[in-house]
């Protein structure tokens, strides 16, 4: 528990003051934010505003959790290691992507092919190492079932199924986070609140572990304290970075910190066994995409008309005149009940054993 603490009240700091440095570098080199003209007009007076800030965010949740895990002695478990190449990995995707756009002051950063293409490199190298990463006694970080609350019965995937699930699951995640960012703070709360949720279901599953309390009801989970450090240390650094990135915003997350984050999301929903609870623990994240998908399936489908004022969904309630504040209180709150529903099914199953 005091890694735990260790590594969240760090991160939380690391961000907290690194942020307030990383504004004063990246206003000095003109590193602002571009709004493109076919978004809502409240958005133009955003213009300037320093982005990459998912620098920082990736910056003090390693360092906290460097720290955090030290004060247990141990290194790195292969699961953390993982994760943090995920994590790393696609926040360097985003970051080529918000200096291209940035650097060539365009609204647009990577080609699609180019940042997908980037996103499926990472996330295959994670998968076959995941797969095939094996402890003492067999286990690896991600198993080859479907799984809710932990790993379904009847639902092992081949290994080439299973590597397309793994990125399926990292790009709808990645994305969906990065689709959220779209008003101040609101991917950030939300963020928050859903890795918070995953400290603690990794904390469950320590207590709870096979490994350690064999029973009916124990975990197959390999290495969840560590993955709790982790955890707590997104969950802090997503937290000290909303003080400067709540409205009025003094600087964006970007790509560099939807991508990271999301990609985290999915493999700690892989590692944990909760893939599908994803979709409540991420509820705000997936209404938020669903938004889109189904934008554009009705324009195609009935050749231009359209089911929202403007996707994704928080630029629809903007268009209708609510304050952007009062759009991300809201949807704060809705992101809440999610996460509250998502850790009450988990334990629920424990409870039950349904």
């Amino acid at each position: 528990m005091l890694a735990i603490l260790i590594a969240g009240g760090l991160a939380l700091l690391g961000t907290l003051l690194g942020t307030r440095l990383a504004i004063n570098v990246l206003v000095s080199k003109g590193y602002g934010q571009l709004i493109r003209d076919d978004g809502p007009t409240s958005h133009h007076v955003k213009r300037g505003t320093p982005t990459m800030g998912g620098l920082v965010i990736i910056f003090a949740a390693v360092f906290g959790y460097l720290v955090g895990r030290a004060a247990i002695g141990y290194w790195p478990s292969a699961s953390v290691l993982l994760l943090l190449l995920l994590f790393c990995g696609l926040g360097l995707i985003g970051f080529l992507d918000d200096y291209i756009i940035i650097s060539k002051q365009r609204s647009l950063g990577l080609r699609s092919k180019a940042k997908m293409s980037g996103q499926i490199a990472v996330g295959l190298v994670f998968a076959v190492l995941a797969i095939g990463w094996e402890d003492d006694n067999g286990r690896t970080p991600i198993s080859h079932a479907v799984s809710f609350t932990r790993d379904i019965p009847g639902t092992e995937l081949p290994t080439i199924l299973l590597i397309v699930w793994v990125l399926i699951l990292i790009a709808g995640a990645s994305n969906g986070v990065n689709l959220t960012d779209g008003l101040d703070g609101l991917a950030t709360g939300a963020s928050v609140m859903a890795f918070g949720a995953f400290v603690f279901i990794n904390l469950w599953q320590t207590n709870q572990n096979c490994a350690t309390t064999p029973g009916p009801k124990c975990y197959e989970v390999r290495d969840p304290l560590d993955l709790a450090i982790l955890a707590s240390a997104i969950t802090g650094a997503c937290f000290g970075f909303l003080w400067w990135n709540a409205s009025p915003a003094k600087i964006f997350m970007g790509d560099t910190g939807s991508l990271s984050l999301g990609g985290a999301l999915a493999g700690f929903a892989l590692m944990t066994r909760t893939e599908l609870l994803l979709v409540l623990i991420g509820g705000l994240f997936v209404l938020i995409t669903a938004s889109v998908i189904l934008q554009v399936a009705y324009f195609k489908a009935t050749g231009g008309k359209r089911i929202f004022r403007m996707a994704p969904l928080q630029h629809h309630f903007e268009l209708l005149g609510w304050a952007e504040i009062t759009i991300v209180v809201r949807f704060w709150i809705i992101s809440g009940l999610f996460v509250a529903t998502g850790i009450g099914v988990f334990y629920w199953e424990w409870v039950t054993g349904v």
